[in-house]
């Protein structure tokens, strides 16, 4: 979820019944001994925001252990989360998914991580490298201290092809005495629903909520309808001001939302002739023009997308 999970998508997957979500993960290495500080935009909270893990990536005990103390001390989560999970290339021989190959290497990590900080420390794996070890792993992480597993149903190599393997999530379930939450597949809420029936403690949506936070509500409440066409074109505008007031103004002095420009799609698929402008957005009066047929269609054209939030620098002043 790099590069969509950030706090503007966080806000709303929480307004919409979201139990808890986690941030994009973030280097140790960077944390400790890059230039990150308290202005970095993976970690910083949206203000307010409760009920977010933290999730960071490295292969260092030592490195992770300070990296740790620096999150806890900038960010405030509830939790710290160690990603197992990312396949990524660039990520190899930095931790993320190539734990696996060494899993003795994570429960090290996991163990002075937790050495480090009195939150709760969770673990997302995969179900192995190139075979499936969750089983085992699990076990070991339990016994590391994970106060947490969630797991995406596929190996590393799979990346994101193929289904996940949820039978496989609930060996987990039942081999370890810690909660575990199931990952992968999920973009409906009868999906979500039939998943929990196998044993897990929850489940984890991850692209199932990008343009449709309503998943979430849709769980809670049981009503699994879509909201009308007009009031998800409004929630889309607000989600480009949300990203606009948090991010503030990039290096050209101009509040972009370039970067939702593969999000806003989400939100009207069924809406195909307003996506080539949607991709092509570069502020949120574009994202307005956009969707005006659409916002007047649903009395919605003279609302604010979004109370403002604070920019990145006004919140860094504000949390020294």
């Amino acid at each position: 979820m790099a590069g969509y999970s950030d706090a503007p998508l966080r806000q709303l997957a929480a307004e919409q019944g979201a139990l808890w979500t986690v941030s994009e993960m973030i280097s140790s290495r960077g944390l400790v001994l890059g230039g990150d500080t308290e202005k970095l935009s993976l970690g910083r909270p949206y203000p307010g925001e409760t009920r977010r893990a933290v999730q960071l990536f490295g292969a260092e005990p030592d490195i992770l252990a300070r990296a740790v103390q620096k999150a806890e001390a900038w960010f405030s989560p509830a939790a710290i989360d160690l990603n197992m999970g990312c396949p990524v290339p660039k990520v190899r021989g930095k931790g993320g998914a190539c734990l696996l190959q060494t899993p003795e290497v994570a429960y090290a990590l996991v163990q002075a991580m937790r050495s480090a900080t009195t939150l709760d420390v969770s673990a997302k794996i995969r179900l192995g490298w190139d075979h499936d070890r969750s089983v085992e792993i699990a076990q070991g992480l339990a016994e590391a201290g994970v106060g947490l597993l969630t797991v995406h149903g596929r190996t590393s190599a799979q990346r994101y092809t193929g289904e996940a393997d949820w039978e496989a999530i609930a060996r987990v379930a039942g081999a370890v005495p810690v909660p575990v939450i199931g990952s992968g597949d999920i973009t409906s809420a009868a999906g979500a629903r039939a998943r929990l029936r196998l044993g897990v403690a929850g489940v984890m949506i991850g692209r199932g909520a990008v343009g449709n936070p309503w998943i979430f509500r849709a769980l809670a409440t049981g009503e699994d309808a879509l909201p009308p066409a007009p009031e998800r074109a409004a929630t889309a505008l607000r989600h480009a001001q949300l990203h606009a007031d948090f991010y503030g103004l990039d290096r050209f002095g101009v509040p972009s939302v370039r970067a939702l420009r593969k999000v806003l799609p989400g939100y009207l698929p069924d809406h195909p002739e307003l996506r080539e402008a949607l991709v092509q957005v570069n502020t949120v009066e574009d994202v307005r023009e956009t969707l005006a047929p659409l916002l007047k269609q649903g009395g919605m054209e003279g609302t604010p997308a979004s109370p403002r939030l604070p920019a990145a620098a006004e919140y860094a002043g504000r949390h020294p």
